[in-house]
């Protein structure tokens, strides 16, 4: 059982299944195991609590953002490590809040239960977004060691199958699986971090330890 669970082993699931899921959520959150922006249902907490579901192998990466529903009642989940932006990442959460805010007025304007309902949910992701813009540090990448990795990189590494992949350590926000952009507080990325060509690191999984080896660095210019 992953340290997380025990904090919430006070919880009865069976009798306070709402109480459980959503304390489950904010630990999971918090521990860096799931985006915070991923929903977590009751249904496959037990499979993450075992390591047997793929929510956890896959939490060295943001997906593709799932708006919580406005019924589910509480905020989304702020992060409570410093909010290190790249410059692409600080455009995207000001886009994402422009959007939202032009959304908020157009659901502000339809007089029906359906949007009042969806307009719940746009104020809360609105909240969210504006303290993630009042709290964005940006982190310029021509202060950062061209020899190391630190935020803002873009590594290559090779596996023990000689398979090459790319990766990108970015915020918690911009992280993205599809496009190889990793959290900056992930397994993955505090396995790469400070490690320069040539050295092999693990990155310790919950499917098991993979060692990378290190093959090139860079720190891209958005």
């Amino acid at each position: 059982m992953y340290a997380w669970a025990r904090h919430v082993h006070f919880i009865d699931f069976h009798y306070n299944e709402s109480a459980f899921v959503e304390r489950a959520s904010f630990l999971l959150v918090c521990h860096g195991f799931v985006p915070r922006t991923q929903s977590i249902s009751s249904s496959s907490f037990s499979d993450i609590v075992s390591g047997e579901s793929d929510v956890v192998s896959r939490a060295f990466v943001k997906e593709d953002d799932v708006n919580l529903s406005a019924e589910e009642g509480f905020e989304r989940p702020q992060s409570p490590h410093p909010n290190y932006v790249t410059a692409r990442g600080l455009a995207k959460l000001t886009e994402q809040y422009q959007a939202l805010q032009s959304k908020r007025s157009e659901l502000a304007a339809a007089d029906d239960a359906l949007a009042r309902q969806q307009l719940a949910g746009v104020e809360r992701d609105l909240r969210y977004f504006q303290r993630q813009l009042e709290s964005a540090i940006p982190v310029d990448p021509a202060v950062q060691p061209r020899d190391e990795v630190h935020f803002g990189a873009r590594v290559e590494v090779i596996d023990e199958a000689g398979q090459s992949h790319h990766f990108s350590l970015v915020g918690e926000d911009e992280a993205d699986a599809g496009s190889g952009c990793v959290s900056w507080i992930s397994p993955l990325a505090k396995a790469l971090n400070g490690s320069s060509v040539g050295d092999t690191v693990i990155w310790k999984r919950p499917a098991g330890d993979l060692v990378l080896e290190i093959v090139s660095i860079e720190y891209p210019v958005d």
